[in-house]
């Protein structure tokens, strides 16, 4: 192989080297910037929130709550801590988890993981703080709701039981 084209192919290697190196620092940095982006969203969302939560009634006993939660695998406790965005006192003094949920999909219910983790939230913080329920703040769409996940023995179950009996259809039966 000549000089020129030991050259040539070493300009040409070091130029793909290089171009490698930048495009990951863009797409590095892009995440980053998205990151940052949704984060500054998310805060903006929960200070809204707060204001939303004390129009509607409630009195924030706490933000950013923390609490562990231990589920059982196999019978061996895993330890899991969760946050969640508040806690919040209702005028009747029914205390219940806020949790505030920004975007396009993550405020919505049919949202798997919103869903979930509400529900592991209903179960968590109401043994560590005896909370009674979660509300689910979009500060975006301007609205607070409540989410119940009817339990075994619950109140709710039971009302759900008599509709049934009554001849009510099943929530969600197709027909």
């Amino acid at each position: 192989m000549s000089r020129e084209s030991l050259l040539s192919l070493a300009i040409a290697l070091g130029g793909a080297l290089i171009a490698l190196v930048l495009a990951r620092w863009l797409r590095a940095w892009r995440g980053s910037w998205r990151a940052k982006r949704r984060a500054v969203r998310a805060g903006a969302g929960e200070e809204d929130a707060a204001v939303m939560l004390r129009r509607a009634g409630f009195r924030i006993v706490a933000r950013q709550v923390r609490t562990w939660w231990s589920p059982l695998i196999d019978d061996e406790p895993l330890e899991t801590e969760l946050r969640a965005d508040y806690l919040v006192e209702a005028d009747d003094g029914e205390l219940l988890v806020a949790e505030v949920k920004t975007g396009d999909e993550a405020p919505q219910l049919s949202t798997a993981a919103t869903r979930r983790q509400l529900l592991e939230y209903h179960v968590a913080f109401s043994i560590a703080f005896g909370t009674k329920g979660v509300l689910l703040v979009c500060p975006e769409l301007g609205a607070i709701h409540r989410v119940e996940f009817p339990m075994p023995g619950s109140a709710a179950e039971a009302e759900r039981k008599l509709a049934l009996r009554a001849g009510a259809p099943e929530a969600g039966a197709r027909p």
